[in-house]
């Protein structure tokens, strides 16, 4: 395989993996933004209730996907970077 194509290869999926972090990220703060510390209800507002729970849980589900794709974002970065290296290595 020819060493720009692969870089160009790495490089493009840092982009997708990237963005698609950035975004999960965000999506993850709104929710977090929706979030309330404490809630004070009685028993004829037990709605709000069960929306934070569903709240809470979609951040806890957040979490896994978000280091996964931090991790693989960072190994194609450092990847990306040696490809980069090496090229300009053997270049001279």
């Amino acid at each position: 395989m020819d060493r720009s194509l692969l870089l160009d290869l790495l490089m493009i999926s840092w982009i997708v993996i990237t963005v698609f972090l950035v975004a999960l990220v965000v999506y993850r703060g709104t929710l977090s933004a929706k979030e309330d510390d404490q809630i004070f209800i009685d028993a004829a507002e037990q709605h709000h209730y069960r929306e934070q729970l569903v709240i809470i849980d979609r951040i806890a589900r957040l979490t896994k996907p978000i280091i996964a794709l931090g991790i693989l974002s960072g190994a194609l970065l450092l990847a990306s970077a040696g490809v980069w290296i090496y090229q300009g290595f053997m270049s001279f």
